[in-house]
């Protein structure tokens, strides 16, 4: 759930996602292949060697998307690693662009998304690596035992429709230019035309050689999508145990209930990746998280076996990050002019010296923890957090033109904020 506060805070802040990738670890690398061949291994005797590499490859991914550009400015950069069961990883990729390198026509699409067989003798390479990593099916009538179909449909609707130009369609999803051009290719013994082609990049294509699915997002839903594989929780695999038939015969009880084990599946390389603390969701910029608590009320965490007296002195007189709020507040007269969820835009927050200092470079996104209306005074306070600019204290904070105010629900209501329902209609949305 973090993690999808954490995304949805930086879509609040970069708007809708442009493109949405999805790179797929190709086992016949030369790297992978060198290593194994070498050994007389099979790839599935070293998931670590997979792992590492391809975590070299997705950074390095990363790296062309953000410093390189190859696809225009970018805001901010998403991507979960789904391991399938097969065992091998693949992630999914959310790009946010600047306003001025947007997709918002067909030429623009065009410039980086590719739906169609290259030439063969102009380009060989690119050629190749379509055909190997690029090409959807056979399916349909021609493979109707294809994994992808469901009740004789390809449930990833190949094949598509020809289109002599890209198009956006009125549902916000691009039709790619697919020419009707005769070229095909043979597969399974069956051809493959421009209709089966799975939208790519062509400098990523060539660079990776590996399955890169290429996107132009379709706003909302394209947030929903990465967001199932982020909150989907782990795999699963049910496991049964029976008994023989002997027991039955002599009257023993069996609970089948108990019979079923619900259980995690951890592929090996899942495994490895979790082992040497790889990031299965990586998000740029940085999230600040901002906590936020009633008077006296701060968080203490401690083990099951610790000595209370050491866990009551462990933070005795140092502040806590809320609190060292009201002093930077009152130490930096350039924080009087910020809110609680404005802060980090400006200041960074040290852990080992709990105090806010202004920023030298860079920024990160604020996301203040979400409260819901019926927690009492947190909400309350949490509204005017949202609203009140350089407070020094609790008492400031319940200060409103001059009039102090027994309680932060008071408060809100001398500021306006409850003479309607804006701000429930407004907790209902952020919750939804």
């Amino acid at each position: 759930m973090q993690n999808y506060q954490d995304a949805m805070a930086i879509c609040r802040w970069a708007g809708f996602p442009d493109l949405f990738i999805t790179f797929t670890v190709n086992p016949k690398w030369p790297e992978m292949t060198r290593f194994l061949e070498a050994r007389q291994l099979r790839i599935e005797d070293r998931p670590d060697i997979v792992t590492r590499i391809f975590k070299m490859k997705i950074d390095l991914l990363i790296k062309d998307i953000r410093k390189e550009e190859i696809f225009g400015s970018v805001k901010a950069v998403l991507y979960t690693i789904e391991f399938q069961k097969q065992g091998l990883p693949h992630a999914h990729i959310l790009v946010f662009l600047a306003n001025k390198d947007k997709l918002s026509t067909a030429k623009d699409i065009d410039n980086i998304i590719s739906a169609e067989i290259p030439d063969k003798e102009a380009q060989p390479e690119l050629h190749d690596v379509v055909v190997n990593y690029m090409l959807h099916g056979p399916c349909g009538i021609a493979n109707p035992h294809s994994p992808c179909m469901d009740k004789g449909i390809c449930t990833k609707q190949f094949p598509k429709n020809f289109n002599s130009t890209t198009v956006i369609h009125e549902d916000g999803y691009p039709r790619y230019k697919r020419k009707d051009n005769g070229v095909h290719v043979m597969k399974n013994g069956i051809p493959l035309d421009n209709r089966y082609v799975i939208p790519y990049n062509i400098t990523l294509l060539l660079k990776y050689g590996a399955h890169i699915n290429v996107e132009r997002c379709n706003q909302g839903d394209s947030i929903k999508y990465l967001f199932k594989y982020v909150n989907k929780g782990y795999d699963r695999v049910t496991a049964a145990f029976y008994t023989q038939a002997d027991d039955v015969s002599e009257g023993l009880v069996h609970d089948e209930i108990k019979m079923f084990f619900d259980c995690r599946y951890v592929s090996s390389c899942e495994s490895v990746w979790r082992i040497l603390g790889f990031d299965i969701n990586y998000r740029n910029p940085f999230v600040e998280r901002l906590s936020f608590h009633l008077p006296n009320h701060q968080m203490v965490v401690f083990e099951e076996n610790e000595d209370l007296q050491d866990v009551m002195s462990r933070n005795n007189g140092k502040p806590t990050m809320f609190e060292a709020w009201f002093i930077a507040n009152a130490k930096y007269e350039n924080a009087k002019g910020l809110t609680y969820s404005e802060f980090p835009m400006k200041f960074t927050y040290h852990k080992d010296t709990c105090e806010w200092t202004p920023r030298k470079k860079g920024f990160s996104i604020e996301r203040m923890y979400y409260t819901p209306p019926g927690s009492g005074e947190s909400y309350y306070l949490r509204m005017l957090l949202a609203t009140i600019k350089g407070p020094t204290s609790y008492k400031s904070l319940r200060t409103v033109n001059g009039v102090y105010h027994n309680s932060f629900r008071d408060a809100c209501y001398a500021l306006g904020l409850l003479d309607d329902d804006k701000e429930y209609t407004d907790a209902i949305l952020e919750a939804a």
